[in-house]
C-alpha cells in the first residue's frame, strides 16, 4: 500500500510538472526557471509580449529594477555611465560620442562617469521635431528618440550624459539637478525600459574600451584624462 501512495504522488508531480511546461510554453516553467539565468529565464519574445500587453512578471520587474552597489575603481579614469555593450564610439566636431547598449536583462541604472558639477539637465526629443543628432547611430533605431542630457562641468573639460529611450517606452528618471555637485560613481538616473547611453568627452581623452566591449555602471573604466574634480 506504501508503495502504491508513492507511486500515485509521483505520477501527481510529473502530471503537474507536465501541466505547468505546457501552460507555460514555449518559455520556461516556473519549476526551472529560478535555476536558468536571465536571458534564458525570461527570453526576449516573452519580454516583447509584456510590452505589448503592459503587464510584467514580479519577479522580471524585481530583476529589471535591481540597483546593486557598486564601487568605483582608484585613480580618476573616466567610468562608464551605464551597464551594457559599447556599440560605438563616433567623433563629431571634436566630440566623442561612446554608445553603451542596454539590453533588457542588463542592471538600468546610471552613474556619473566623472566627479563635477551638473550645469544642466535638458529634456530633449519631446517634441519630436527638431531632429536633433539623428545623424548619429546612437537614434537611428529611435525614430521617436526621448532624451534627458546632463551636462557636467569637471577640471577635465565639459561631458554629458544622455539617456535615450523610445517614444513606446519614453520613461527616464533623473536624480541629480543644475547645481549639484556629483562624484565619481554616483547615481544620476534610470531608464525605465529598453534604452541607450550616451557618453559625451573630448576626442582628447584617451578610450580604454572598444566597439563590442561589455561595460558595468561606476566600475568599468572607459577613458583616460579625467583628473579628479576639487
Amino acid at each position: 500500500m506504501t508503495i502504491l501512495g508513492l507511486q500515485i504522488v509521483i505520477l501527481c508531480l510529473v502530471a503537474a510538472a507536465v501541466v505547468l511546461w505546457a501552460l507555460y510554453f514555449p518559455y520556461p516553467s516556473p519549476l526551472i526557471r529560478r535555476w536558468l539565468p536571465p536571458r534564458k529565464r525570461w527570453p526576449e519574445a516573452q519580454i516583447r509580449t509584456w510590452l505589448k500587453q503592459g503587464g510584467f512578471q514580479r519577479a522580471f520587474l524585481r530583476h529589471f529594477y535591481s540597483d546593486p552597489e557598486r564601487i568605483a575603481p582608484p585613480g580618476n579614469s573616466m567610468l562608464a555611465p551605464a551597464d551594457g555593450l559599447v556599440t560605438s564610439a563616433e567623433k563629431h566636431e571634436g566630440v566623442r560620442y561612446l554608445v553603451i547598449a542596454l539590453s533588457f536583462w542588463d542592471m538600468h541604472v546610471q552613474r556619473s562617469p566623472v566627479s563635477g558639477k551638473v550645469l544642466s539637465v535638458e529634456s530633449c526629443g519631446d517634441g519630436f521635431m527638431d531632429g536633433e543628432g539623428r545623424e548619429f547611430a546612437f537614434l537611428r533605431e529611435k525614430p521617436c528618440p526621448v532624451q534627458k542630457r546632463l551636462l557636467i562641468a569637471t577640471d577635465a573639460g565639459r561631458v554629458a550624459v544622455r539617456l535615450i529611450t523610445s517614444l513606446a517606452a519614453r520613461r527616464i528618471e533623473t536624480w541629480v539637478r543644475a547645481g549639484d555637485e556629483i562624484e565619481r560613481g554616483q547615481r544620476i538616473g534610470r531608464i525605465l525600459l529598453g534604452s541607450t547611453v550616451v557618453l559625451e568627452l573630448p576626442v582628447t581623452m584617451n578610450l580604454l574600451v572598444r566597439t563590442g566591449d561589455r561595460v558595468w555602471a561606476g566600475e568599468t573604466a572607459v577613458a583616460e584624462g579625467a583628473p579628479p574634480h576639487e
